[in-house]
């Protein structure tokens, strides 16, 4: 869209006027008296699946919301998105469009490169998938003594684990119950040895099939877990090209080699870090579920990206989140922010946004290489509740920095096994602390003694629904995808390429080469034999 203009957030007037009202909403105030209800009932969005959005805790108010609204007009944020799943080139430092929204859904108009439509594309690749996996499940593809294979081991790192690995054990418990639970999942991504021989000596090599996930075919971490692995294999008197398959690019060494059962193909228009919803995660999903399971997923998704489009601020959670999170990061100075789930299933949840978040926006350039003024993306951390309260809720609560926090929950979990003690079952428990935890945060508590004293005024946010499902999963994977996407425009950064991984990758290779001097000399002599 040649009438998009691309500039710096500190430029923008709508953002000077919002830089006015720093400290002009005490969420202390507006949770403490009898408006309370109205307002926790007002700041609500609803999302994909019966998710709710709600910010109510949050130190917002309609005229800084107002003054969101012409934010989002002046830089664009919705013809930026609408220009994106149109397949314009919005990844200029590669200068590749971006296109993980177009795996689960055409938002758009078709988006045709390398002469294919990429939708067609990426549907054949899913179809390819759920094929595979359902003649593994059926008995079709066995191993060498005509076994069925029983569990799937995914070799990657970054994003061909953090994301993948997150949604095996978000939907576990729900595929146990639900009768959806096909194959166990591991996984092994540290180059560290002790990693892959944990995992390979805990399940029986004979009956894994392993997925090696590299879209370029060389990266080093991951080819050298594969070797380990084939290893183990060969040792334990196994083929490898037996229990192997590939997910990588059609351009890659591993697409046509002999080596692998079968190769699923994803393209550079799908970052590491959003490759979930593509076969790095389709195929590991696909195996241990079932791929209606993975479809329901890219359904959940797929909806909640609808939502994205949405031109109410007030109607479109992706926006507001995002909205609130550069008021708080680049208005209010807080550095961080604390993902906090309230729900087990979601333990590696905060991992996979430690890298969507901090990978994709931890950038102090702009999309032409010029140094910008201004902070950009925030610390992202978190742990599940309630864990979290016994370690660094006390830095939350009571220390120097103000850290936003994003609580997750559920009304209901997983297994549909509970106990009552004390007259409350565990769920209603975990929930009573959320709602705890939000108001504490948010009001805080007078007491003569200071070491007893909160000063609340801690912003938060709450997104919560019935239960974790393949499509609540979707969506709330799609939710934070789309509030990094819309920070990053607002901070006119590069969301989508990852110059600061390689750096150290490239040194690394100048000391296993031996060709080092200085600095790196000196510490390799530390460390290496």
């Amino acid at each position: 869209m040649s009438n998009i203009a691309w500039n710096n957030l500190d430029t923008l007037e709508s953002f000077k006027k919002l830089q006015a009202l720093k400290d002009c909403v005490s969420v202390a105030k507006e949770l403490s008296g009898a408006e309370a209800a109205k307002r926790v009932a007002e700041y609500s969005i609803p999302m994909a699946d019966g998710l709710v959005y709600n910010y109510a805790a949050k130190q917002v108010n309609s005229k800084i919301i107002s003054i969101f609204e012409e934010l989002v007009k002046e830089s664009q944020l919705l013809e930026k998105f609408e220009a994106l799943y149109n397949g314009d080139v919005i990844n200029t430092g590669e200068k590749r469009m971006v296109l993980h929204q177009l795996l689960r859904g055409q938002l758009g108009k078709d988006v045709v490169a390398d002469g294919v439509n990429k939708r067609d594309f990426y549907i054949n690749e899913q179809k390819k998938i759920a094929v595979f996996a359902e003649k593994v499940h059926s008995g079709k593809i066995v191993n060498e003594k005509g076994e069925k294979f029983t569990s799937v081991c995914q070799i990657g790192i970054g994003g061909s684990d953090l994301g993948p690995r997150a949604i095996y054990l978000a939907l576990e418990n729900w595929a146990k119950q639900t009768g959806n639970f096909k194959m166990d999942a591991h996984f092994i991504s540290n180059v560290d040895p002790d990693d892959a021989a944990s995992v390979l000596q805990s399940i029986d090599l004979s009956k894994t099939i392993f997925i090696l996930v590299s879209k370029s075919g060389t990266t080093l971490e991951t080819l050298t877990n594969e070797s380990f692995v084939k290893d183990f294999l060969k040792n334990a008197g196994l083929d490898p090209s037996k229990h192997m398959i590939a997910v990588t690019s059609e351009t890659s060494p591993l697409a046509k080699s002999p080596d692998y059962l079968e190769a699923f193909f994803m393209d550079d228009y799908i970052g590491g870090r959003y490759s979930s919803s593509s076969g790095v995660g389709g195929a590991i999903l696909s195996l241990a579920f079932g791929s209606e399971v993975f479809d329901d997923f890219l359904k959940g998704a797929a909806e909640e990206d609808k939502l994205a489009t949405e031109k109410d601020v007030r109607k479109n959670a992706a926006l507001m989140d995002a909205l609130i999170g550069v008021y708080e990061r680049n208005v209010q100075e807080y550095p961080s922010t604390a993902v906090l789930p309230y729900s087990q299933a979601l333990s590696r949840f905060p991992a996979h946004l430690q890298q969507l978040d901090m990978e994709s926006n931890g950038k102090s350039v702009n999309r032409f290489g010029e140094k910008i003024n201004y902070v950009t993306g925030p610390v992202i951390f978190g742990e599940p509740g309630t864990n979290g309260q016994h370690s660094f809720y006390q830095l939350l609560h009571q220390g120097t920095n103000i850290i936003p926090l994003q609580f997750i929950a559920f009304k209901e979990n997983q297994t549909g096994k509970d106990v009552v003690i004390q007259d409350s079952t565990s769920q209603t428990k975990l929930c009573a602390n959320v709602v705890a935890q939000i108001v504490a945060f948010a009001c805080g508590k007078n007491d003569e003694n200071p070491n007893k004293f909160f000063a609340g005024e801690r912003p938060s946010s709450l997104i919560y629904g019935k239960q974790v499902s393949p499509k609540t999963l979707g969506a709330l994977l799609a939710h934070y995808e789309n509030k990094v996407m819309f920070q990053g425009f607002l901070w006119n950064v590069n969301s989508f390429d990852q110059e600061g991984v390689q750096l150290g990758k490239t040194l690394a290779k100048s000391v296993l080469s031996g060709k080092m001097e200085g600095a790196l000399k000196a510490y390799a002599e530390l460390l290496i034999k």
